[in-house]
């Protein structure tokens, strides 16, 4: 049997095991699961969750080993993938540095950390430096490209 065959059967099984589910939290109705959810007792919604959750995780890991595996395969795409790491990496301590670190009181009574508010602004500093390095190689590109007709 091949991954196609066994994948397929899979997610046959996992919709059958969800529909049946979900039958079943309709037919106990709104106000039952409320009323045992006021007791603690999730019942049906908790199975669905988890199931929700399984195929979450499931899917991440075989997307993240099928990354892995066809980067591994070829060294020019491993190559650019470390590259393009390098510079995502480049980047994020670039607006790191150029963050500061504040203590600064929280609404529930605790505290951000100097660290931690440092790492908040190098994000938000990061996505606007990507932002404008995006937006500087599309002009770029669009100049290029009117200059070259």
């Amino acid at each position: 049997m091949n991954i196609q065959k066994i994948t397929n059967i899979t997610v046959v099984i996992l919709a059958v095991v969800a529909l049946i589910v979900l039958g079943v939290i309709i037919g106990q109705g709104d106000e039952y699961i409320e009323m045992s959810a006021m007791q603690g007792n999730y019942g049906f919604v908790s199975i669905m969750i988890n199931l929700a959750l399984f195929v979450l995780l499931v899917t991440v890991l075989m997307t993240l080993i099928f990354s892995v595996k066809n980067l591994v395969s070829e060294k020019s795409k491993l190559k650019k993938a470390g590259i393009s790491i390098g510079s995502f990496v480049f980047v994020f301590l670039v607006a790191f540095f150029l963050s500061s670190g504040v203590e600064t009181p929280m609404q529930d009574g605790k505290m951000l950390s100097a660290l931690e508010s440092q790492l908040v602004e190098a994000g938000i500093r990061t996505f606007y430096l990507l932002t404008f390095i995006a937006g500087g190689i599309m002009i770029y590109f669009s100049v290029s490209k009117f200059f070259k007709k």
